[in-house]
């Protein structure tokens, strides 16, 4: 399910190792693919399709990906990284208040999610039916409502939140919004006005669940 494991990019100290020609196939799948998915499901890529897009043979193809579900999972991980990393604006706030952590981390994910909706979709229908992916998922869901219960934990011994329901339990319901809430705008015409008053929504459900405030 999991695509060949990345060859070491170690080298000298201050140099930066120059793509590989496996690299650059692997990544002219993975553009293919993320193309492909903005029309169609994944279920009605034909691995053919897939080859051709990134000029190789089949035969090549599956050097690189043991299936079609090997290419989502390698796609869905390069973006939920990218959409810790926007989390990161709250996990990691440091001095900034609250709010405006929480905004920009909303707004960040937001973005992503209107980038990447075809793949992101994508994977939350296979997790209905591919095991693998159902397992990459879960813990992918784990990561973030641990590193959320985390931060909550640490904004109630501070003083800076109140005490509420448990901390777990909090960050799971959150999450779980959270998805569903960009789920169904990713779907949606694109709208700032829309997406910024998505965002407030959010955003005030959050400050309020954690900090009891809006």
């Amino acid at each position: 399910m999991s695509a060949m494991p990345p060859r070491s990019t170690a080298g000298p100290v201050g140099s930066r190792r120059r793509p590989s020609k496996g690299d650059l196939t692997s990544q002219a799948i993975l553009d293919t693919a993320e193309r492909l998915l903005q029309h169609r499901s994944l279920e009605d890529i034909a691995v053919d399709e897939l080859a051709s897009g990134a000029g190789i043979s089949r035969s090549t193809f599956y050097f690189h990906f043991s299936s079609r579900e090997a290419v989502l999972h390698a796609l869905s991980a390069r973006v939920l990284d990218a959409l810790y990393d926007a989390a990161s604006s709250w996990l990691r706030r440091g001095s900034e208040p609250p709010e405006a952590a929480i905004r920009r981390a909303l707004g960040s994910t937001l973005a992503l999610w209107r980038k990447h909706g075809p793949v992101l979709r994508a994977a939350v229908r296979a997790r209905d039916t591919d095991e693998p992916m159902r397992e990459f998922w879960t813990g992918v869901a784990r990561r973030f409502i641990d590193a959320t219960a985390e931060q909550i934990t640490l904004e109630r011994a501070a003083g800076v939140a109140p005490d509420g329901p448990d901390a777990k339990s909090l960050a799971t319901v959150l999450v779980s919004m959270n998805e569903q809430a960009f789920v169904n705008r990713s779907l949606s015409r694109r709208s700032a006005k829309r997406d910024n008053d998505l965002v407030d929504t959010l955003a005030f459900v959050w400050l309020r669940s954690v900090y009891g405030t809006s």
